[in-house]
């Protein structure tokens, strides 16, 4: 449990840091980590969460059903989030607070669920982990353009960071575990759209990126050879 709080705050603490900090070419950092973190995402969601959800529940069409709704939950939070899950996500100044809270909010949720599955796939911990940087450095951005205080951003960032351990504590609940499979397979769902949306998304004109696509490529190779 320990290591399923720490590990995700750390990521959470690391992308604030980043930004503060004013690391050089933070947006073409902040790419390649996407492109990195959510091939890794994608590649152990189908590697290892997915074959492990379809081996221990007897029914596969249920499960099956149950991921498909996973990834319209996505799409329903991404109308709130306004993408900031795969980087994209902009605050305009008339937004304000309110803009920033309802966007802080679904991210929130999507945390949860996605929490959800890291007390049993360690692997996955360090996936999600990874994603939660650049998720971070969008969030604390946005947190800073709403005109909250750096004090106030960074608590942001900490309670953001808390939910996801909070999700897997949920499944560890005696009425919950019956259901843990069901809810597994809602967070593999969120984690296919998301990984998937990252890896497809095209730079402007369709041009070729070589730097990304090596990105992709380690991402999923770091993934078979822990897998």
């Amino acid at each position: 449990m320990i290591l399923t709080l720490g590990i995700p705050l750390f990521a959470i603490v690391l992308g604030g840091l980043i930004i503060e900090l004013g690391a050089y070419k933070i947006s073409t950092f902040k790419q390649h980590l996407l492109g990195f973190s959510g091939s890794f995402l994608l590649s152990i969601t189908l590697i290892e969460l997915l074959p492990n959800l379809f081996e221990q529940h007897k029914e596969p069409r249920l499960i099956s059903l149950i991921i498909l709704g996973g990834i319209l939950l996505q799409m329903v939070l991404e109308s709130f989030s306004k993408g900031a899950e795969h980087g994209h996500t902009h605050l305009n100044e008339s937004d304000g607070f309110s803009g920033f809270a309802l966007i802080f909010s679904a991210l929130c949720v999507h945390a949860f669920i996605e929490g959800m599955p890291l007390g049993d796939e360690k692997h996955l911990l360090l996936a999600v982990s990874l994603h939660k940087v650049p998720i971070a450095m969008i969030l604390y951005t946005l947190a800073l353009n709403a005109n909250l205080t750096k004090t106030q951003a960074f608590g942001s960032l900490i309670l953001f960071g808390l939910i996801t351990p909070l999700g897997s504590l949920f499944t560890h609940l005696d009425w919950v575990i019956a259901y843990t499979p069901y809810l597994n397979a809602l967070s593999a769902g969120i984690f296919l759209h998301v990984g998937a949306i990252i890896l497809f998304e095209s730079e402007k004109g369709h041009r070729f990126n070589l730097a990304r696509i090596l990105m992709v490529l380690l991402g999923m190779l770091l993934a078979y050879l822990i897998g």
